[in-house]
């Protein structure tokens, strides 16, 4: 979709849509996710968010690609524990890599010891 940007917000745990050229607080839609360490570090998405009147265009699957994507240049996996982006990853595993059983219980233990932090 070339009329959005996305943006890594890597310190706010976002990973967010907006439309080319709006500034920050205009987004169209965005993925939560947080970093996790160990036992590899990997790029967890816990919830994707796409505002109704935005919905159908894309945006979602957009934000999941780019997720994946920032994954692959920092060469570390990614851990979907939101629904959606687990989804789109079956859809695509030519973009998406599996992440190993043992990686997705780490994920859901983080998640589960501290579902506030993001």
């Amino acid at each position: 979709m070339s009329d959005i940007e996305i943006h890594d917000e890597r310190d706010r745990g976002l990973l967010v849509a907006r439309a080319a050229g709006e500034p920050e607080g205009s987004a169209l839609g965005y993925i939560e996710y947080f970093v996790l360490d160990a036992p590899e570090r990997a790029l967890v998405p816990v919830h994707t968010v796409v505002g109704p009147e935005h919905e159908g265009r894309g945006i979602a699957g957009s934000l999941a690609r780019e997720l994946y994507a920032i994954a692959a240049r920092e060469s570390v996996a990614v851990a979907p524990l939101c629904p959606f982006v687990a989804q789109w990853a079956a859809r695509h595993p030519g973009e998406a890599p599996v992440a190993p059983p043992e990686l997705m219980d780490a994920a859901q233990r983080a998640h589960a010891d501290d579902p506030s932090k993001w």
